[in-house]
């Protein structure tokens, strides 16, 4: 399984395939390998192993300032689209279906209801859209697992137990919705706690932060809130306090780290139901596989319509709301962009993994009324949304002329200048308590200067960006004396003493920045990214670089310059 998923995404990368696109025509080919173990895991197992994780780290990465920026937007659709989205599916397939009860119809509308903005973000992220629009998309994409899976519990509930109270199931979900998110943020502070301990035991740190969904959603499910709103609750406030706690050594190692096991779970997602679905649907005749492709079908156009008829009057009733309430004074969204976000509704490893969770019996050992039916048009719909859907969103884009997001590369230089002059302040308060090697700050004080003028022009547009024309050539005519080489030893300690400091400074200005709400977490973590590689770098056992002997200015040049 991993070996397909790493040729997969091989393949995905080479040929510009959208990846998850890929993933489900991968499963349908693993399925189709004869004699195939089957994987014997419970679905409660398989829920834990693969929700919290993916939800965490989801979290975690989602710049904080975006969302508040787009709370409106983003909870209309987290919140309200799903509840539309599941109660549409819900009626529509207990009116085509028998044998869907109306537990087991809210349980698919659950399933299908969240969209995933792993795929269209795959697709898109090349051309650079506006943020208004990414940010919804992943705001989304983000916290309505959340409300789909509190909707799922309580159909999967109704299911198994026969009873189902609307009024009792309302109160259910705002109390475990609110419980989860005060239990998510007692655990956020308590892994703080630890993992000041942690700090600088880069594989205890990054074992902490592994465990860190697991813990979060058990302890949540154990005191009857939801697992999945806790562990949401508790990456975010994690990641927002996590800045200061981080080595270098460590953020890198954390980062890479659930990189590749998000990946690793998106992909054995799909491989998982491509190994099942035969089991799913050995017993089904070939007629029933027709009508159930031709519901799935029917499920696919109703959750678009509906997705398209609630986004408008609800995208520009909640600006108007805004508008009177003072909280927005804006200009109204482009229809274009309205649309666009309407379209992007592309099912994905979520809903699969949420299917294969379902219980296998329910009151008296009964069989879960419809698992397999719901399974088998779970896979057809994510299919169709994957193969059909996704790969339409980029000419969707250009013929909507949505343009491109400047933003970004605005709030980069921004940060880039402010980190510049952090680090010459910095470093004049370290020289004024005296320099052994004054050589060295001179050279810093000029690189940087030299850095500060640079982001300047960029930050003001005034000059197109050209490329680099640095030459490196170093040429040394014979090797130092040992007097010398003692020399360049103490400068190059002197050179990383100094630097350090300006290091600190430039990472304190950026998180400045984020928490005021200035640059985005995408920008932090770009900048900081590259000062943990230098800090690093400056601990090493050999010098980042030789500091000059001696720094001479042309003539005429004053050190302020």
């Amino acid at each position: 399984m991993l070996a397909a998923s790493t040729g997969l995404r091989i393949v995905a990368e080479h040929r510009r395939i959208p990846y998850a696109t890929l993933l489900v025509f991968g499963g349908v080919g693993l399925a189709a390998i004869p004699n195939l173990p089957r994987i014997a895991t419970p679905p409660d197992v398989l829920f834990l192993i693969f929700i919290p994780p993916l939800l965490y780290w989801g979290a975690a990465s989602f710049p904080l300032r975006d969302l508040r920026r787009a709370s409106g937007a983003i909870l209309r659709l987290a919140v309200l689209m799903v509840l539309v989205s599941c109660a549409a599916v819900a009626v529509t397939i207990h009116a085509i279906d028998p044998w869907f009860t109306w537990s087991a119809a809210f349980a698919l509308g659950a399933i299908v209801a969240p969209p995933d903005p792993v795929a269209v973000l795959s697709v898109l992220r090349p051309l650079r859209l506006p943020r208004e629009v990414t940010r919804v998309i992943e705001g989304e994409g983000l916290l309505n697992d959340a409300t789909a899976l509190v909707l799922y519990r309580v159909a999967v509930l109704a299911a198994v137990t026969k009873v189902f109270s609307p009024w009792k199931a309302s109160l259910q979900f705002v109390v475990v919705g609110i419980g989860g998110a005060a239990v998510g943020l007692a655990a956020g502070a308590i892994v703080l706690r630890i993992r000041r301990l942690t700090r600088g035991i880069d594989v205890a740190d990054s074992t902490v932060s592994l465990l860190t969904p697991f813990a979060v959603f058990l302890a949540a499910e154990a005191l009857g809130s939801s697992g999945v709103i806790a562990v949401v609750a508790a990456a975010m406030y994690i990641a927002r306090g996590m800045a200061p706690i981080f080595t270098p050594a460590t953020r890198i190692q954390n980062t890479s780290m659930w990189t590749v096991t998000t990946f690793l779970l998106e992909s054995l997602a799909f491989i998982i139901v491509g190994i099942e679905l035969p089991l799913v649907v050995h017993h089904l005749s070939w007629s029933t596989l027709l009508l159930l492709m031709r519901e799935a079908a029917i499920i696919f156009a109703c959750m678009l319509v509906a997705r398209l008829l609630w986004i408008f009057p609800s995208a520009y009733a909640g600006q108007l709301i805004g508008r009177w309430t003072g909280r927005n004074r804006g200009p109204f969204s482009q229809w274009r962009r309205v649309l666009f976000v309407g379209c992007a509704g592309v099912r994905g490893a979520d809903s699969l993994v949420i299917a294969l969770t379902l219980p296998l019996t329910a009151t008296g050992d009964a069989p879960f009324p419809a698992r397999d039916r719901i399974i088998f048009i779970t896979f057809c719909v994510i299919f169709a949304t994957l193969a059909l859907q996704a790969p339409a969103l980029r000419p969707l884009a250009r013929w909507l002329q949505l343009g491109t997001d400047p933003a970004t590369a605005d709030e980069e230089a921004h940060a880039r200048l402010t980190s510049a002059e952090a680090a010459l302040r910095a470093l004049d308060d370290v020289a004024a308590d005296g320099l052994r090697y004054p050589e060295v700050a001179r050279y810093l004080r000029q690189r940087y200067r030299q850095r500060a003028r640079r982001w300047a022009a960029q930050e003001v547009r005034q000059a197109e960006r050209a490329p680099s024309e640095i030459d490196h050539h170093h040429l040394v005519s014979s090797p130092p004396s040992h007097e010398a080489g003692e020399l360049d030893e103490r400068r190059g300690t002197e050179y990383a003493r100094l630097r350090s400091a300006m290091i600190r400074a430039e990472r304190q200005a950026v998180i400045g920045l984020r928490d005021d709400g200035t640059i985005g977490d995408d920008v932090l973590a770009t900048v900081q990214r590259e000062l943990d590689f230098e800090q690093i770098l400056l601990e090493g056992d050999q010098p980042v670089g030789e500091a000059p002997r001696e720094i001479r200015l042309p003539v005429g040049t004053g050190d302020s310059d």
